[in-house]
Formats: structure tokens, C-alpha cells, sequence
């Protein structure tokens, strides 16, 4: 794989300049700060706020860091640091020529957990986010205090529903339209990052995010070689099926987690159904608690960030996490 020639590889200051919206696309003001932090071999754009025990969250597609703009905020009035990262590829990071595989990818996450000068972290991911995080959970248990996973089944789990599921291997067409070369990049950067909206939109329940978010997703999409670093991470999770690399990630996940785990999800989430998140308590050795958001979609931290935010601080806070 090879950035194409237009991308900012190797550096994100392309990605926090100009267009008269603060900090850019990307760097968007508000009561956190900005800054970059080095882990894994790259440079890591992250935004934070308040003090306390780290909660570290972990944006998925066809979002960045700003999707965790609502509960930034909250977790730090709960009296945690709470930071968001841009992934690999993605929004104010770097963006590489290679390293877009899972293993790598969390151990971008546990990189900058260490970075941040902190012992551990509460992980918490939605949709790419949460299959990552799940996978740092089993990869570096050490730094992993708590798991929380919107939106996303544990990648053994992941596997299987789209192989075996008819109706999960539907809705999940895009990833499968992924593996085509370069028609997806410019699909995603076509219209100004038209598609971009039309995948929020359709993944949404009623409570659709409102225009400007849209406007807002779909313009850090169109930063160079963005789209094609954000496709990366599902072109090998399908093309790794059969190969020995992909086997061997999905039996180093039979691992089991044991951290305790919160796992979020959407009844009405059209891109991942229900049931093929539901069965991913069997993964983990630990305090497990599965809430569902009754009429929500695939992005419940944005369509009712209130109740999303209450349920993840409540859990954070309570020292009996398995009742």
C-alpha cells in the first residue's frame, strides 16, 4: 500500500490549517485543548479534558475525534481526563503508508495510553473504535482498566456474523464495496464528501445528527488521503480472511477480556444488527453489561449524547460494575 501523492504522509499539519473554523476541520475550538502526541512510530492528534483517571475515547467510521465532542465535557464534570484521539489516518494523525492492520492499530492506542504519561486507561470505542478496542483489551490487558464498546461486536464475533449472517453480510455491504481499488476513495471524496452524509443519515435512527455535524464530518473527509487511509483498517479485515495473518489475529482473540465491560448499542442500528453484537459477552472473563438505547441507530453517543454520557459515567464511577 502506498499514500497517495497528494496526502500529508508522515505529518497532520495539513489537517489543522485553514478554513476559518478555529483550528480547521480538524482542530475545532472548545473547552478542550489541543495538542500531538508520539506512540507507535507516529504523531497523534488529541484533544482532552479535566483531571483524573484516563478515559481514553476512540472514534469509529466515517467520523474523527469531534464525534466525542458531547461527552468530553461530561466525563471531565465526572472528574476524569478525558481525551479523544484521532486514529491512524484520520483527522489531525498522521497518515501513513502502512499500519493499518488491528493489531497495530491498538497498539497506536495503548501507545499513546503510555504517552499520556498513565498507568492505564478506560477504553472506550464505537464502531472501528470499539473493534479496536476490544482488540486492545486482549493485546495489553495491563492498560486497560475498564472496556466500553458502542456499536461494534468483539471481532471474533465481527467474523463470524458477516461470514455466516446473510442479513449482517447486507448490512454490512460497504465494507465488502471497500476491497475495490480507488473507486471508494473517490466515491467518499466525490461532492464535496457527499457519500459521507448519506452513510450518517442512513446509519442514524430518528434522531438525526443535525446538518452542520454532517458539514463538519464530511469536510475532514475530503483532507488528503483521508478516505483511503480510513478504508485501510476494512480492506484488510476482509482481505486477511484467509490469509495466515488474518488467521492468526483471530485466534489470538479467543483470548478472553477481563477488564469489565460495557457494551452499548442501538436498537434500530441498521449497520450493525443487534443480534450480531449481542453474543459478544461470551469473550469476556469479567463484569459484563450489554444496555441497548431503545430507538437509536449506529451513533447513540451523538443521538442522544444525554442519556449515552449518563450510562457511561454511571458505569465508569460505580465500584460494583457486575450488578
Amino acid at each position: 500500500m502506498t499514500v497517495p501523492e497528494s496526502s500529508n504522509a508522515g505529518g497532520s499539519s495539513a489537517a489543522g490549517q485553514g478554513n476559518g473554523n478555529g483550528g480547521g476541520p480538524v482542530r475545532i475550538d472548545g473547552p478542550w485543548t489541543h495538542r500531538d502526541v508520539a506512540a507507535n512510530g507516529a504523531r497523534f492528534h488529541i484533544a482532552e479534558m479535566g483531571e483524573g483517571p484516563l478515559v481514553l475515547l476512540l472514534h469509529g467510521f466515517p467520523q474523527f475525534w469531534w464525534t466525542w465532542r458531547h461527552q468530553l465535557p461530561a466525563l471531565a464534570e465526572a472528574g476524569f481526563r478525558a481525551v479523544a484521539m484521532d486514529l491512524r489516518g484520520v483527522g489531525g494523525s498522521d497518515r501513513t503508508p502502512r499500519g493499518y492492520d488491528p493489531a497495530n492499530l491498538a497498539l497506536d492506542i495503548t501507545g499513546v495510553v503510555r504517552s499520556l504519561g498513565e498507568p492505564d486507561a478506560a477504553l472506550v470505542g464505537h464502531d472501528l473504535g470499539g473493534y479496536l478496542a476490544w482488540t486492545a483489551a486482549v493485546m495489553r490487558p495491563k492498560l486497560v482498566r475498564r472496556l466500553a464498546v458502542s456499536s461494534m461486536p468483539h471481532p471474533r464475533r465481527w467474523r463470524s456474523s458477516m461470514l455466516s449472517d446473510f442479513a449482517q453480510s447486507r448490512a454490512g455491504s460497504h465494507i465488502w464495496g471497500f476491497q475495490r481499488p480507488w473507486l471508494p476513495e473517490r466515491r467518499l471524496t466525490a461532492n464535496d464528501g457527499e457519500l459521507v452524509g448519506e452513510l450518517i443519515r442512513d446509519w442514524s435512527g430518528p434522531k438525526l445528527p443535525d446538518e452542520d455535524a454532517v458539514g463538519t464530518y464530511r469536510r475532514a473527509m475530503l483532507i488528503p488521503s483521508t478516505a483511503h487511509c480510513s478504508i485501510e483498517p476494512y480492506r484488510w479485515m476482509v482481505r486477511s480472511l484467509g490469509r495466515p495473518d488474518g488467521f492468526q489475529f483471530n485466534r489470538r482473540m479467543k483470548r478472553p477480556v477481563r477488564v469489565p465491560t460495557l457494551h452499548l448499542h442501538g436498537s434500530l442500528d441498521p449497520a450493525m444488527r443487534t443480534r450480531s453484537a449481542a453474543g459478544s459477552g461470551e469473550y469476556v472473563e469479567a463484569p459484563y453489561r450489554w444496555r441497548l438505547f431503545d430507538g437509536l441507530g449506529h451513533f447513540p453517543h451523538e443521538e442522544d449524547p444525554a442519556a449515552f454520557s449518563t450510562e457511561l459515567v454511571n458505569w465508569l464511577k460505580d465500584p460494583e460494575p457486575d450488578r
